[in-house]
């Protein structure tokens, strides 16, 4: 690969990490703690690509003085297609994870989601209802909290539904670090009308837990008898931590 079409790429990717960054799109890759990073090493990419070319352009100019009528040699034109996926960032930014990252994960435990253990301690909830809770929260707590804080209470989650087999779930992806170590948390979902709607659809329900479900025979995934159902927009971030 020749030094411009190198310098060009460089150009392209600092580009593309800053863009992501300022938009908003890097949360689709990684957890917001990292925009700072990504922002610090798009403007160090740009400008090291700036400076490459400007040296570049000065070293030419001075040989187009000190050797007349050199011949310049055209970079291939395949070297140009390396762009392409740096260029897509720019144009069409991926999805995020979704429900085929859920289905693609059954039985048992979700890997990543370590039980809780008899006997987890919790920190108490406050009062009234419905309780907004993440779905990693309401997960844990059905399964393992042993002052069963959540039964009786009247929550309210927010997902995406997953028509899994037989069943529909409303599910969140976790991430630790970036989107490559993403591990599904699950609720079956009783009642309402989610099995009507298309997969990927973001939805706010509230309901109940259904007691005693949230098992290694069931997947550690709990069951909520739902009382409410409402589409809502796609979080700007889509994942929990």
């Amino acid at each position: 690969m020749r030094r411009e079409t190198q310098n060009i790429l460089l150009l392209l990717l600092g580009g593309a990490l800053l863009k992501i960054a300022i938009t908003g799109d890097y949360l689709r890759y990684v957890k917001p703690a990292h925009q700072p990073w990504l922002l610090a090493g798009g403007a160090v990419t740009v400008a090291l690509g700036a400076v490459a070319i400007v040296r570049d352009v000065l070293a030419a100019r001075r040989r187009a003085v000190e050797e007349p009528g050199h011949e310049h040699h055209h970079p291939a034109r395949s070297a140009w297609l390396l762009m392409v996926p740096v260029l897509a960032v720019f144009l069409v930014a991926p999805p995020a994870l979704g429900s085929d990252s859920v289905t693609r994960t059954r039985g048992g435990t979700a890997e990543g989601f370590a039980p809780a253990g008899p006997g987890a301690s919790f920190p108490p909830l406050p009062q009234g209802d419905p309780l907004p809770l993440t779905v990693t929260d309401f997960v844990s707590r059905a399964g393992w909290d042993e002052a069963r804080s959540v039964d009786g209470r009247t929550v309210s989650l927010t997902g995406f539904v997953v028509h899994d087999e037989r069943e529909t779930l409303l599910a969140r992806l976790v991430i630790g670090c970036c989107a490559a170590d993403a591990y599904p948390v699950r609720v079956r979902l009783d009642g309402g009308h989610a099995a009507a709607l298309p997969a990927d659809t973001w939805v706010r329900v509230t309901g109940k837990v259904v007691p005693g479900l949230n098992t290694a025979d069931s997947g550690y995934i709990p069951a909520l008898t739902v009382g409410t159902l409402q589409e809502v927009p796609a979080p700007k971030d889509p994942y929990e931590y």
